[in-house]
């Protein structure tokens, strides 16, 4: 895992010093052409709540031959969860699931002992340019769900609770927030909110959750007089009220957060566990095959890397 130093405020800068804990900038990466912007896990910080992992995808326009092609791989410890806003996925796993995610949707993948997916480009959709953008997260399951059975739920857009007040609109993807509550089920106190912003609008984000972020999608957000831009990741300091407020263009941001988690993580590649002997009895059973395969894509998998 391959983590990107991010930047603090600058020094005397008194209302973003008060009001931010942290100022990521997330590495970037080229995957076929697709841009991959890491923000969790920084040098700085590696959770948000039971945020473990957070992943900006695009947006990005696949040319005609090329497509997203993420062979089988496995996963320990943690529940993946995907959402567009541009494009199509379609998800494989080893609980026989064929599925494809469309924008507002979730996929909520709990690997608990352990699970295998793909994700690939639809087969209706190859051979056009294809657009793509948004978000894939992990969550680390609480120490008493780190071996549960395996599972996959899927939500869609029309099911999650969605709020449109004085130039403030979006969705609550998972968790509750002003006496909203998504229907999607998570183990542990998670917030994950889709919010957009007029320009000058505002919008109070309090502590009800311990920990919280904002990550910048596009757009500028201001915060305490503060402005930030697209591709940034604020990690706002514990029990202070914030309020967003939508800059010149407004602003598209991904609210994140909830309670931490009782112990610390130890991640590798794509296993998570408060344990590195259960990391490494992982990668032995991925190593000599003994995670169960993606009915229908048995044909091909990811290595087990031979450094990370």
């Amino acid at each position: 895992m391959s983590f990107f130093p991010g930047i603090d405020p600058a020094a005397g800068d008194a209302p973003a010093c008060d009001a931010i804990e942290h100022l990521i900038i997330p590495r970037t990466s080229d995957i076929g052409g697709l841009a991959v912007r890491r923000a969790l896990p920084s040098a700085k910080r590696r959770l948000v709540g039971p945020f473990i992992f957070f992943d900006r995808m695009g947006p990005a326009v696949l040319k005609a031959g090329e497509a997203l092609d993420v062979r089988p791989h496995p996963h320990i410890g943690l529940s993946t969860v995907t959402y567009l806003f541009d494009g199509e996925i379609k998800h494989r796993d080893s609980l026989g699931t064929t599925l494809v995610i469309r924008p507002g949707d979730i996929n909520l993948m709990t690997a608990g002992r352990g699970i295998v997916h793909s994700e690939r480009t639809p087969e209706n959709l190859r051979g056009s340019p294809l657009s793509i953008s948004g978000l894939q997260t992990w969550i680390a399951l609480p120490d008493e769900k780190e071996e549960i059975d395996p599972a996959f739920a899927h939500t869609g857009r029309d099911e999650m609770p969605v709020f449109d007040d004085r130039g403030a609109s979006g969705r609550v993807v998972i968790g509750s927030l002003s006496g909203m509550a998504s229907p999607v089920g998570v183990f542990s106190d998670t917030l994950y909110v889709d919010l957009a912003l007029v320009p000058g609008a505002t919008f109070p984000f309090d502590a009800g959750h311990e920990e919280r972020a904002a990550y910048v999608l596009s757009g500028e957000v201001e915060i305490a007089g503060d402005r930030f831009g697209a591709d940034q990741l604020l990690v706002f300091r514990p029990g202070d009220a914030i309020t967003l407020k939508g800059g010149v263009d407004g602003c598209h941001v991904m609210l994140f957060g909830g309670a931490p988690l009782a112990s610390p993580r130890h991640v590798w590649w794509n296993f998570v566990s408060s344990s590195k002997e259960r990391i490494e009895k992982a990668k032995e059973e991925w190593r000599t095959g003994r995670f169960d395969i993606v009915p229908g894509d048995e044909d091909e998998f990811v290595p087990l890397p031979e450094r990370r």
